[in-house]
């Protein structure tokens, strides 16, 4: 029996496998470059190069690719075999330096938001050092995957990684700076970390086979709510199903020979719904192991007969799904900046730094929304079940309380305690209670010692919600280490900075209820920014504002920006446009057709019945057929009005007013679809409705 201990990282070319392999000089290069940003010497990427090759040839590589993250929110590779020509028709297995730290991929076709012409191609990856090669196996064989940044022939970021990478500069310089100034000068970087839960659904995959919805767009577009939803909460981590838990163990497996950290496993809320959470790891790390946690899903999910749908809202009417991204500080040292010890009111570093978390998603709650926003999230965001589109920050209350002392007071006298838990059983022992409870409306909730983003969507990739959070700390923090070096009394500077700094920004924490109507009219008395959808959190990217952070902080020049926000209008035209279409196809090759064959045969049975003579009562065949006749009509309506707007479309000239029009237009005339459809699945014979509905699909496994 394989234990975990063994198999974990295996498959991964890390620290511990670097140290076996290269000679001591090459490793402690690498080393330096890892902690202190030195650049690694093309002597030494030509050694790691070469032991990275034979590692990966001994375990039965063939082939290596620069597994990059284009700006579609998936990830991307070519790959290349490892053989040179030799002399007498033989072949050579070499891999240089030049190879590991470059790749020239072109990939043009990839979303660039006008940063490269259609007839310039070149487009280079470049090697990420600090996150670890790794191979992976399928029926091309085995491939060793290097992680590397993608941009283009003039140096701008066409990749998710790249201003990542850049975040996490600009937020480590910041937060040492700050540090420094405390007294802590031994502090040489501070790292983002992430642990983000990914939640997803699991259907089998001869009725996604049979769904042109879920093939095309990954969500059903048309579906009844079945009888029985998530209302029981049965579901809720409730014993796993055996096709799910074979499914989970096989998945950990893979997870664990790449070195993720995959650490809990349960049912979600939602029928046929589940959740993987990792362990904390460096954002960048983090976000690549995001990504192949995904791809495993998928993977793994089809060897055991079942589809895994990673989209935010993939079944109407029951819980979408979310990626929860735990956010912290953490020193080289060992210390997380965000946990506020036994005495917070106390701790006027973690107090400083949790002013400068809240000043910064207060100046760019617009930018925060962003982050989060896809076609799919929209339909989650808001809806009973997630956070709303509403950025606010929960800090529970005993932090409430000490914020309100600092504000009014300058200081936190006294603390809300914890206390203990007592049940009321006797054989039950008192636990400790904590000293807050938990927010699960909040988009943006502190939760002990980090920030739980719970606003990014399940298919996303958790780079650019980083990306943004870490660049608007960082000018925080840079704020305040310009204002602070100034002062002559670094201790009653401090004092003054937190105290202002919170009451400027206060309205921006609510611990109430982020469901509740009278939160939508409050969060607007506050002057609270409510971007609905994606379209309306877009121009985010293109203001002054934003543009000075992230020109500041070097993360996004912009040109890049405007680049993001034309790739973004594009994004969800496309998707809506593909959504449309595939209504279209399925209302009138399937449904409606469906129903006209339901129809006339009412139709038939009332007149055989009639025929009969006599007194026989038809009134209820009567009234179904005119109830199902009326349906259809409005059905073929609202098909004839969604095909008009979509080709409609296509004539609008800007990319903002083409999604524009999708979003205010198109999505109407889709939902104008899907009542009447939905509507008569709940009345026409089961056997001759053309696809498997949502009763089938959450319950068939």
């Amino acid at each position: 029996m394989e234990r975990l201990t063994d198999i974990f990282g295996m498959d991964v070319f890390n620290e511990t496998v670097m140290k076996e392999r290269l000679p001591e000089e090459a490793f402690m290069a690498w080393k330096r470059a890892m902690e202190d940003g030195e650049t690694l010497d093309r002597d030494v990427a030509d050694i790691i190069a070469g032991a990275m090759k034979d590692w990966a040839i001994e375990r039965g590589a063939t082939h290596y690719t620069h597994w990059f993250q284009p700006m579609t929110g998936i990830t991307a590779e070519k790959h290349d075999s490892f053989i040179t020509p030799a002399p007498c028709g033989k072949v050579l297995m070499e891999f240089s330096g030049k190879e590991l730290i470059k790749g020239e991929p072109d990939a043009s076709s990839f979303p660039s938001g006008g940063l490269r012409a259609t007839f310039e191609a070149r487009g280079y990856t470049a090697w990420d050092y600090t996150s670890p090669a790794f191979l992976r196996e399928d029926a091309a064989g085995v491939t060793l995957c290097i992680p590397t940044a993608f941009c283009s022939y003039t140096g701008e970021a066409l990749d998710m990684k790249t201003p990542l990478l850049r975040s996490m500069e600009a937020i480590s310089k910041q937060a040492t700076r700050v540090l420094h100034l405390f007294g802590q000068t031994e502090v040489k970087k501070v790292e983002v970390s992430v642990g983000a839960e990914q939640e997803y659904f699991l259907v089998d995959h001869r009725s996604y086979m049979k769904r042109e919805d879920l093939l095309f767009t990954g969500t059903t577009l048309f579906g009844a709510k079945p009888p029985k939803g998530q209302e029981m909460d049965d579901h809720y981590f409730g014993s796993l199903k055996e096709r799910v838990a074979a499914f989970m163990k096989e998945l950990n497996r893979e997870l664990w020979k790449l070195g993720i950290y995959a650490k809990t496993q349960h049912n979600e809320v939602a029928p046929a719904q589940h959740e993987l959470a990792p362990v904390y790891s460096s954002v960048n790390i983090a976000t690549d192991h995001n990504q192949l946690t995904m791809e495993c899903m998928k993977k793994v999910a089809k060897r055991h007969g079942l589809e895994c749908l990673l989209h935010e809202k993939p079944f109407a009417g029951v819980n979408g799904s979310g990626k929860h991204n735990n956010w912290s500080l953490v020193t080289d040292t060992g210390k997380n900046l965000l946990n506020p010890g036994k005495t917070p009111n106390e701790n006027i570093q973690f107090l400083l730094f949790l002013a400068a978390v809240l000043e910064a998603v207060d100046t760019h709650a617009d930018l925060v929304r962003l982050s989060a926003s896809t076609p799919g999230n929209d339909r989650r965001l808001g809806g009973n079940e997630a956070p709303p589109a509403i950025i606010s920050v929960f800090l529970g209350e005993q932090l409430d309380d000490v914020v309100t002392q600092l504000i009014e007071t300058g200081e936190a006298a006294h603390l809300k305690k914890a206390g203990r838990l007592y049940t009321g059983v006797s054989t039950l022992p008192s636990i400790g209670r904590d000293a807050t409870d938990r927010n699960r409306t909040s988009p943006f909730a502190f939760t002990g010692n980090k920030f739980e983003f719970r606003s990014v969507g399940s298919s996303m990739s958790i780079a650019d919600a980083n990306t943004v959070l870490n660049t608007i700390v960082a000018d925080t923090l840079m704020k305040f280490a310009d204002r602070l070096e100034k002062e002559e009394n670094f201790e009653q500077g401090v004092h003054n900075l937190i105290k202002e700094s919170l009451a400027e920004h206060e309205r921006i924490i609510f611990n109430g209820n982020g469901y509740a109507k009278e939160w939508v009219e409050e969060a607007a008395r506050r002057g609270l920014p409510n971007l609905r959808s994606m379209v309306d959190a877009i121009p985010a990217y293109t203001t002054d504002k934003a543009i000075e952070v992230f020109t500041r902080q070097n993360v996004l020049s912009a040109t890049e920006l405007k680049s993001r926000a034309e790739i973004d209008y594009e994004i969800y035209a496309k998707e809506i446009n593909i959504e449309a279409r595939t209504m279209i196809s399925m209302s009138a090759t399937k449904f409606i057709p469906s129903v006209i064959k339901y129809v006339t045969s009412l139709a038939k049975s009332i007149n055989e019945v009639k025929a009969v003579g006599g007194r026989i009562n038809t009134t209820v065949q009567e009234q179904l057929l005119a109830k199902t006749s009326n349906l259809l009509a409005e059905a073929q309506n609202a098909l004839n009005e969604l095909q008009r707007v979509d080709e409609a479309a296509v004539e609008k000239k800007s990319g903002r007013e083409t999604a524009v029009f999708f979003h205010e237009v198109v999505v109407p005339a889709m939902d104008a679809l899907r009542r009447p459809i939905d509507e008569l699945e709940t009345i026409v014979d089961r056997e001759l409705w053309p696809v498997p509905t949502y009763a089938e699909m959450l319950y068939e496994i």
